[in-house]
């Protein structure tokens, strides 16, 4: 189910908040603002936190690699 935040209850960091302590976090690989959200979630021990995803030879998403490769400097580069 998709919720929203109604506008008298936005505030600043408000969107990170909500990102980090999400069910579910899909985030994008190249986004250093999805790289903290997944750090933080990984170091509060929050699951599903989906960053490397990509699709099989059957149409369906697998991860392409742990959760802790968000700290990998060989991964991540500059971003780790």
């Amino acid at each position: 189910m998709l919720r929203l935040v109604p506008n008298r209850a936005k505030w600043i960091g408000g969107d990170i908040t909500l990102a980090i302590m999400s069910t579910t976090f899909i985030g994008n690989p190249a986004s250093t603002f999805s790289g903290f959200i997944a750090k933080s979630r990984l170091a509060l021990g929050i699951d599903n936190t989906f960053m490397f995803r990509a699709r099989n030879e059957n149409g369906e998403w697998d991860n392409t690699c742990e959760e802790q490769c968000i700290f990998s400097k060989s991964i991540m580069r500059s971003n780790a």
